[in-house]
């Protein structure tokens, strides 16, 4: 990796203390991870409790995946300039108040606000915890291994929500998915301050705020002509509105990111094919997961009438194959380069989609078992090689602007998935639901495919970017007005 450890470290950890660093940012990040795909399996319970149709249900979740892919790489940028392990702790306590507001929240509405808080909460944990294991672990090889860990950590998080989810609802309600989270967070705010160290950037950088506010736009506007399309009409008014906010917000955060000389995200990186397949690939991988995941809570809660223990257990089989392949994904990745493990990735994405295409009101077990396996086997080889790979397209001094910009890709992904999938479900009968749905399968094949073209693109090992010539050239380009 091209990441060297920033200079305000004084001195190495032992190797006992940095794997302990690592195992609580694992943890921490285990939390962001499940909270994003927990909520799935209780969409069903929460909208009797609070008497809410599919498209609110589906801002249960938008409303906390897309103000964490809005605000990841200001948390990143300011855990860079103020303090990592300060801002940490600040997204724990956020996170954590946000989480006892959604398990007592009275409305829709106020849920939905809390979740917008809890995202909030949780930008400040996902790059900046990353940014911590980069920065402790100075040894290559030791650190592609951390990121293996990492890596199967957060994937295993996002495929076991539902079974969490499921487990809890079965013992105590649609709250308890919110009240079983605040004592694992209350551990890891003690845990982060008894042994976490503080660690900032070589050079502060300021906060792009321009570029943030119009970000947040386009993130917004985008998912809610996802969500709202097919209700209010693609072609209707209200959408034309939407259309034009999204395409303005994403022109105008180009045009101030182009013109900054610290923008939120360095657009020249993207000139990079392995920087934007990385990019892509999230993307793709977590639109994959989150329609594979809603819509199957959907068909096993709705079709065939399963409580939601038994819904959330039967994608088991996907969340013990992300585990288990995420860390042979890491070693593939330090020995050989991303390439391999993303085509693999590809090729089981694609067949599980594809195998999933078949589901009916009656289809047997076995199918939709083997399906998950091969999900559950591409989403567990994804991860690795491309957080790997897009953080060794950035520089040292950013390491926590360089996760927060696949951490926004990642959440992007789940937004867009879950608007799809909410999409195709709303209002479906459960009769018509696994018909109406089969294009979802579809879209997760499609994504298999996107990966095979992001490896075929990829290159064998990754090579050091000169960011200093890089970043003259940008500001002579800035000053001729370019």
């Amino acid at each position: 990796m091209v990441i060297a450890i920033d200079a305000v470290t004084q001195s190495v950890p032992s190797s006992r203390r940095r794997w302990t660093v690592l195992a609580i940012c694992a943890s921490a990040m285990f939390l962001v991870g499940l909270d994003t795909t927990i909520v799935n399996v209780a969409l069903p319970q929460i909208g009797k409790g609070l008497d809410a149709d599919t498209r609110g249900l589906e801002w249960v979740v938008n409303a906390y995946t897309v103000t964490l892919a809005s605000l990841l790489i200001t948390s990143g940028a300011l855990a860079d300039r103020i303090g990592r392990r300060r801002i940490f702790l600040t997204g724990l306590i956020l996170f954590g108040a946000a989480t006892l507001a959604c398990a007592v929240a009275p409305t829709l509405g106020t849920l939905i606000a809390a979740r917008v808080v809890q995202g909030a909460g949780a930008s400040m944990l996902s790059p900046v915890a990353l940014a911590i294991v980069v920065n402790t672990m100075p040894d290559p090889a030791e650190r592609a291994k951390a990121i293996g860990v990492w890596a199967s950590v957060f994937g295993l998080s996002m495929a076991v929500g539902p079974v969490t989810g499921g487990m809890l609802i079965a013992v105590a309600g649609w709250r308890a998915v919110f009240w079983g989270t605040v004592p694992l967070v209350l551990v890891a705010i003690v845990a982060v301050r008894m042994y976490v160290p503080e660690s900032r950037g070589q050079r502060a950088r300021q906060v792009d705020v321009p570029g943030q506010v119009l970000l947040a736009m386009f993130l917004g506007a985008a998912i809610w002509v996802l969500v709202q399309g097919p209700v209010i009409g693609w072609g209707s008014l209200p959408a034309v509105a939407g259309y034009i906010v999204t395409v303005s917000a994403f022109a105008g955060f180009i045009s101030v990111e182009l013109r900054r000389a610290e923008p939120l995200m360095d657009l020249g990186l993207f000139r990079r094919p392995n920087f934007t397949g990385a990019v892509v690939g999230a993307v793709a991988v977590f639109v994959a997961l989150n329609v594979t995941l809603l819509l199957s809570t959907l068909y096993f809660q709705q079709v065939r009438g399963w409580a939601p223990l038994n819904a959330g257990a039967i994608v088991l089989p996907l969340a013990t194959g992300a585990a288990l392949c995420a860390p042979l994904s890491g070693m593939l990745v330090s020995r050989i380069g991303p390439r391999i493990p993303l085509a693999i990735a590809g090729v089981f994405t694609l067949l599980g989609g594809v195998c999933m295409t078949a589901l009916g009101n009656d289809t047997t077990y076995v199918t939709v078992l083997a399906a998950y396996v091969l999900i559950g086997i591409g989403f567990g080889f994804a991860n690795a090689p491309i957080t790997n790979t897009a953080i060794s397209g950035l520089p040292a001094d950013r390491a926590g602007v360089a996760a927060g910009t696949t951490s926004t890709a990642r959440q992007l992904g789940s937004a867009v998935g879950i608007a799809i999938a909410g999409g195709l479900a709303a209002g479906a009968s459960p009769f018509d639901l696994a018909d109406v749905i089969r294009p979802g399968w579809l879209v997760v094949g499609l994504c298999g495919l996107l990966l095979l073209l992001v490896a075929y693109s990829s290159t064998r090992r990754q090579h050091p970017i000169d960011f200093a010539s890089h970043s003259a050239r940008a500001d002579t380009d800035r000053s001729a007005g370019r």
